[in-house]
């Protein structure tokens, strides 16, 4: 018994072609492992360093996001923004986005407090965090969110906000604030509990190596499967060897 490797012609015009895409998607998934998890790193690095300057107008803000800093001003509790079907362990509730005048002087921005369950999108529910006062707090920079595919418009006239888009909300509002970033409020004990701080989303999801691990997988699978079918059985006949007698006749 012999074997031959005899693949055929359709069969390796359909299977070179896919291992090789398969192969070349399986490392540009680790490509992307590498950089998503340096994007990860890159934020948590931002988030845990020590508070900087506020940029100025103008600044390549992507350079400063997810930083932190540092100011003091007085929240214009009179003119909340809320952003519902937010959801924090399970509970849908609303983000409370707030406009804050700078103790210096400064432009108004706006500012997410964080999250309140949905019986606290009334401010008079939770009186003792609407502070009155001058307030020093630290705050996460942050750019401004455009509409996902599959997120509903904004509705301004309801004050139902599905993305946090500064320009929208100024213009909605009348109130001159800046309009090119915004801040989420880090998470600190305050009276009453909320709004609840701290909703920067660090972590963002890497199942790339997964990925990576399943177009190796097939690639593999499908290679060996090729060369299984490859492989021809066949019957060779082995020529007699004249014995004594054939050559004594």
């Amino acid at each position: 018994m012999t074997r031959s490797f005899r693949p055929g012609l359709w069969p390796t015009l359909f299977t070179v072609p896919a291992v090789l895409f398969m192969l070349a998607l399986c490392v540009w998934q680790v490509q992307r492992l590498y950089w998503k998890e340096g994007l990860i790193a890159e934020r948590v690095e931002r988030t845990t360093a020590a508070p900087i300057a506020l940029p100025d107008v103008g600044s390549d803000l992507k350079a400063f996001e997810f930083h932190r800093v540092a100011l003091t001003g007085r929240f214009d509790h009179a003119h909340e923004f809320y952003m519902p079907a937010r959801s924090q362990n399970g509970n849908v509730g609303y983000w409370i986005v707030t406009p804050l005048q700078p103790a210096d002087g400064g432009q108004s921005l706006l500012i997410n407090r964080g999250w309140v369950p949905e019986e606290r999108r009334d401010p008079a529910t939770r009186p003792d965090g609407q502070f009155p006062e001058v307030v020093t707090f630290d705050g996460i920079i942050r750019l401004p969110q455009v509409q996902a595919w599959f997120q509903p418009p904004n509705e301004p006239q309801k004050n139902r906000w599905f993305y946090l888009a500064p320009a929208e909300m100024a213009q909605a509002s009348g109130l001159p604030f800046r309009t090119d970033l915004y801040l989420d409020a880090v998470k600190t004990d305050i009276p009453g509990n909320y709004p609840l701080g701290g909703q920067t989303r660090i972590q963002m999801p890497n199942d790339h190596l997964q990925y990576a691990i399943t177009w190796g997988s097939l690639a593999l699978a499908l290679a060996v499967i090729y060369a299984i079918h490859g492989f021809k059985v066949g019957r060779t006949e082995t020529p007699l060897r004249p014995t004594s007698e054939d050559k004594t006749v």
